[in-house]
């Protein structure tokens, strides 16, 4: 009879293997689904009902839609401000942000230059740095200009990504290949052409990685704006519903209101990683193709 191997004996079994990875996926999920599915049960309850029904199951009779509604209606419709204001935050910085990266990035991958690997480890030590650091500083920064508490205050740092700029330049490095850009170049296209016609195609998938981070980091942020921002008409989402739970001992009704607010507050996120994960689905297939 012969002994096993030691690689052998180290194998799981396949059927073994695919119950353990399943079991630890579904703990995983089950970890982030279900404060989503408290939040969704917590919506239809009015704020009586929070405190005094079951956290995890609907209330007797469940509003959704009329709650909502009161969310959106209340204080003039303050809420819909600052959803407003966390789209313009949120969209106009991402969209800049990634830009910028790619731009970045793909100078650094493709120009060779004095000073090229110094400037890339200053962009790293940038990823080091929390933004809770650089916050008060930029506070004073931007008080000496003049624009604290406007929407600049928020969206000029929201348009800086040192970890897009990482990302792109590592991907570009591995995407785009130097031939093609020499074939470009002896056709005559110029180097703004060549990256926005082949480099930019080329780097979707990190784009829309470097986008998506920014977004959600730009619309969950709340020291950056709470050290910029004093007039609660320029709040986004996540500042407003904070000011909201400060006064709710003293109108309890704003625990329903911050509640659904914080429900409609996900919806964007969920919805735009719905509408971009097919993005990555094709650039993991590309990559697969090419190897």
């Amino acid at each position: 009879m012969t002994r096993p191997t030691a690689r052998a004996r180290t194998t799981l079994p396949p059927v073994r293997y695919r119950i353990i990875t399943a079991s630890l996926l579904t703990v995983a999920a089950l970890y982030f689904l279900v404060p989503v599915y408290w939040l969704v049960v917590s919506t239809t309850k009015n704020s009586a009902e929070l405190f005094g029904t079951f956290g995890f199951w609907f209330a007797g009779h469940p509003d959704p839609l009329g709650h909502l509604a009161d969310v959106l209606t209340y204080d003039h419709g303050i809420y819909a401000r600052w959803f407003a204001n966390s789209l313009l935050y949120a969209g106009i910085g991402a969209v800049c942000a990634t830009l910028l990266s790619a731009a970045a990035g793909y100078a650094l991958a493709k120009f060779p230059f004095p000073g090229r690997e110094a400037v890339f480890n200053l962009v790293l030590a940038g990823v080091l740095i929390p933004g809770t650091a650089l916050a008060l500083p930029l506070y004073f920064l931007f008080s000496a200009m003049g624009l604290a508490d406007t929407y600049w205050a928020v969206l000029i740092p929201s348009v800086v990504s040192p970890f897009g700029v990482y990302l792109c330049r590592i991907y570009a490095a591995a995407a785009v290949p130097d031939s093609l850009l020499e074939a470009a170049r002896i056709d005559g296209a110029g180097e703004a052409r060549i990256f926005a016609g082949l480099g930019l195609r080329l780097m979707t998938p990190a784009l829309v990685t470097v986008f998506l981070f920014q977004f959600v980091h730009i619309w969950n942020n709340y020291f950056l704006p709470l050290v910029m921002l004093s007039d609660s008409d320029l709040y986004p989402i996540q500042l407003g519903l904070t000011s909201w739970t400060g006064y709710a001992d003293r109108q309890p009704v704003l625990y329903q209101y911050t509640v659904g607010g914080a429900f409609l507050s996900v919806v964007p996120l969920m919805v735009l990683m719905t509408v971009l994960q097919r993005y990555w689905r094709a650039g993991l297939t590309e990559g697969s193709v090419k190897a």
